[in-house]
């Protein structure tokens, strides 16, 4: 005996499972029953799972194609040359003068000195390209995720006072947040950003928005003694009440503010008065910033020259050593980590999300591709290596992006060209740096979030396309400024999947009927000696080149359902039903549908039987009582027996347990509610390969039961493609003739069969007959060059709807001539 029959009978004894899905007289039966109609009998390959371990084996080919993916820039550099080049150092000096100041901004919102932001900046420039799929992205600080690592800081700070400095605890959030990115992207996770709905993120923006100016404003202001890491309401609350103690620093802080908004306002309209220089005009816009900075910086110099060093008017940023006085091995410590861990997903996802919006953003706006994955590659690489030269977290900035663009840029090496100006500004102007105020900074951090914020327009915008997602940005926005940001972004995140679940598990599909539809093209024959003003000859010429093509469409029963409810939907046949699925079906919304069901078709049926041999003193308290004998009679009880079940699974790809077993038991309900009749399951547009073997190994699939004998009620039919595979072309000529005289003879026949109705109105629409039932075609023309598309072992899984319900029909109506033969013989009334 072999080891493979050994598998088999223990798997059969040990779980009671036969390898053979069905009996090998029934397979042989149903492959007899479709010779007549094509040439081989296909019968479908089951899936297993050894096919799919074996489909996810890497290949040669595979592993050149995923390490060549992961230096994007080899696919390009070959071809670099001097007018690239000088786009991007243009675009490079440009962002690198308007990074410097941000940077050393930002880093402030860190709890970090000054120069930790251009650490971070520098690493973020020189390190991108490598890795990038963007031209457009520049990495660096950013105001939220600098607000987050400052919150994390004092944090810990205030958990374990003296046991790690701040620039260890920025490196050490940083370096794990970086191997956690670089984990994401070497293994192609990207994908799982998707799962984070837009609102939450919105949200959480403008609460930050709102948090940041906060922190800020003391400064701006030059107040002293307010705890900025407060709930925001408090902070406001505590700078309103210290008003009074505003210092000079009001005037610096107040008036770059103004200066920074009029600056932006001024150069806006330029650009639009004179389109010819908006280039001009929107660098310059661009380098507002830097030119606030040098200006408030002269203005601090002017005052301060005289007076000794560490005397001041106004605080000053002070001293800042130059170079990369801070770089080296990080300190990695598993108790640090252990400390910053609880923070980091909140981290993790504004960075990711940040940087693939603005990417994506850009890549929308001119044209190319990113790979997500891969730009989460590069943001770990930025994050983790970043920590060796002293930086912290970082990832791609909107505002710094968007200069880069304005500015001209051509390949993501522009950020070589930054990396040098910002070398420039560590090494040559750390003492200019000294003299700037921090309120200038302040005010620069304040303007620049400001335009962050949620505009009340695009509120509006939510209100009208989904009300209940603008319900969940006002949560996150309370939540944040009366607890914290990460009680928000948890908060509107959580909320978004319970509002998607609800929408799941209450999703409920709907009946449909077929619909004849008119495709009405109206085609105008221009004549030349014509005016071109509309005339009533030329609208007569116009209406009778018009042209319908008829075709068969299915729409909800339910009037209100239906985009004109004018148009009147029907049942395809009375007892055959139409099911579609309006979302993928899964063990959420399981219940819903099936109780849809079951419930819609016994209120529109009537049993076959009425009298199931059960006393009534063993029925249930829930079960009816049945109806009298005479009620059988369609005079008596108009309902049509329950014939057919057809489910459109054109939205549905895998089925779970949960959902097959629903089947199972809606199955069962309906083969007692219509014994001794049997019903039909037909499955319309499952494409799914898995989720057929699992139906059926369930048993759906057949037209009959397990273990049963081929019903004579069943109709036969299948889809049928052309095969010429190796033909001559004599042979596809032949068989195109004969195709088309096949196609003929259908449509002679096509009015021959008759609709059934027992008297309610709900006739079966006229169906053309397969190609098993023209008469005079010949055997030998039956079976050229035709295969079928799906298996003819699982006759009821249809390629799609016209398919499916020409198949139930057909069978139903077959099965009403039986029961009118069987009537008549028997001298009773249908």
């Amino acid at each position: 005996m072999s080891s493979n029959t050994l598998a088999i009978i223990v798997a059969k004894k040990v779980f009671h499972a036969d390898s053979q899905q069905r009996p090998q007289g029934e397979q042989k039966a149903l492959e007899d029953l479709a010779k007549a109609a094509v040439v081989t009998p296909h019968i479908e390959e089951e899936p297993s799972v050894r096919e799919w371990i074996w489909s996810l084996r890497p290949t040669r080919q595979g592993c050149v194609q995923y390490l060549g993916s992961l230096f994007p820039f080899t696919s390009w550099i070959t071809r670099y040359n001097v007018h690239w080049m000088l786009g991007d150092a243009i675009a490079g000096l440009t962002v690198g003068f308007v990074v410097v100041p941000q940077a050393m901004a930002y880093a402030l919102l860190a709890n970090l000195s000054p120069e930790y932001g251009l650490y971070t900046s520098f690493v973020g420039a020189a390190l991108y390209w490598l890795f990038g799929t963007s031209k457009d992205i520049v990495i660096g600080t950013t105001a939220v995720g600098s607000l987050l690592v400052g919150g994390v800081i004092t944090t810990v700070e205030r958990e374990n006072p003296g046991l790690y400095t701040r620039e260890e605890i920025a490196k050490g959030l940083s370096f794990l947040s970086g191997i956690i990115l670089i984990f994401i992207g070497l293994f192609r996770l990207g994908w799982i950003i998707e799962l984070i709905p837009y609102v939450p993120i919105s949200a959480f923006v403008t609460s930050a928005s709102f948090t940041i100016i906060g922190t800020q404003l003391p400064v701006a202001l030059g107040i002293t003694g307010i705890n900025t890491r407060e709930a925001p309401y408090l902070v406001y609350y505590n700078v309103l009440k210290a008003l009074p103690k505003t210092k000079l620093d009001a005037s610096i802080g107040l008036t770059s503010i103004v200066l920074l908004f009029v600056l932006r306002e001024g150069f806006a309209k330029m650009e639009v008065r004179q389109p010819g220089k908006k280039r001009l005009w929107a660098t310059l816009s661009s380098l507002r910033l830097t030119f606030a900075i040098l200006l408030y910086t002269l203005i601090s110099w002017i005052v301060h020259r005289g007076l000794p060093r560490g005397e001041h008017k106004f605080r000053l940023v002070g001293e800042i050593e130059s170079g990369f006085k801070h770089a080296g091995v990080p300190k990695i410590s598993t108790k640090l980590f252990g400390l910053v861990g609880p923070s980091l997903p909140p981290i993790i996802i504004i960075l990711i999300i940040e940087h693939i919006a603005i990417a994506k953003s850009f890549g929308r706006q001119f044209g190319y591709t990113i790979i997500p994955s891969q730009e989460i590659l590069a943001q770990g690489a930025a994050n983790a290596l970043g920590t060796f030269v002293g930086g912290y977290a970082c990832t791609g900035s909107f505002g710094a992006s968007a200069v880069l663009t304005k500015a001209g840029v051509r390949t993501p090496l522009a950020g070589l060209f930054s990396a040098m100006i910002l070398v420039l500004a560590l090494y040559a102007l750390t003492a200019m740096f000294y003299y700037i105020p921090m309120a200038a900074l302040a005010g620069l951090i304040i303007h620049a979030v400001a335009n962050l914020m949620t505009p009340p327009s695009a509120l509006y915008k939510y209100w009208k396309l989904a009300p209940l997602e603008l319900l969940i940005w006002v949560v996150g926005v309370q939540v944040a400024l009366f607890a914290s940001l990460e009680v928000s972004i948890y908060t509107t995140i959580a909320l978004s999947f319970a509002l998607l679940l609800v929408r799941m598990a209450r999703c409920q599909g709907g009946f449909l009927g077929p619909v004849k539809i008119h495709r009405v093209v109206r085609r105008v024959e221009h004549d030349e000696t014509s005016s071109q003003s509309s005339t009533p000859e030329m609208n007569e010429k116009e209406r009778e080149k018009e042209v319908e093509n008829e075709r068969e469409v299915f729409l909800p029963l339910e009037k209100k359902d239906n985009p004109n409810p004018k148009i009147e939907v029907v049942a395809p046949y009375p007892g055959v039903f139409i099911y579609r699925f309006n979302e993928a079906l899964n063990y959420v919304n399981k219940a819903q549908h099936m109780d849809h069901l079951l419930s819609y078709v016994t209120a529109h049926t009537r049993r076959t039987r009425s009298n199931d041999g059960v006393p009534l003193k063993d029925r249930l308290w829930s079960d009816p009582s049945h109806p009298s004998p005479s009620s059988i009679s369609s005079t008596a009880n108009p309902l049509p027996i329950l014939r057919a079940i057809i489910l459109d699974c054109s939205t549905t790809n895998n089925l779970d347990i949960t959902s097959i077993q629903g089947f199972i038991d809606v199955r069962n309900n309906l083969d007692r509610y219509a014994a001794p009749a049997t019903v039909e399951w037909h499955f319309a547009g499952l494409q799914n390969r898995w989720a057929r073997r699992a139906l059926a190994i369930a048993g759906f699939g057949y037209p009959v039961a397990e273990g049963h004998d081929l019903p004579g009620s069943w109709c036969p039919a299948y889809s049928v493609a052309s095969s010429l595979a190796g033909a001559t072309e004599e042979d596809k000529r032949v068989a195109g003739v004969r195709e088309r005289e096949v196609k003929g003879r259908d449509e002679e026949r096509r009015g021959q069969v008759r609709k059934k109705s027992d008297g309610n109105g709900d006739g079966g629409q006229k169906r053309e007959v397969d190609v098993g039932e023209t008469d005079g075609v010949k055997e030998k023309e039956k079976k050229t060059g035709m295969e079928p598309v799906h298996g003819v072992d699982r006759p009821f899984f249809h390629i799609d709807l016209v398919d499916a319900v020409d198949t139930a029909v057909r069978d139903a109506m077959k099965k009403d001539e039986l029961m009118v033969a069987d009537c008549c013989e028997n001298g009773t009334a249908s």
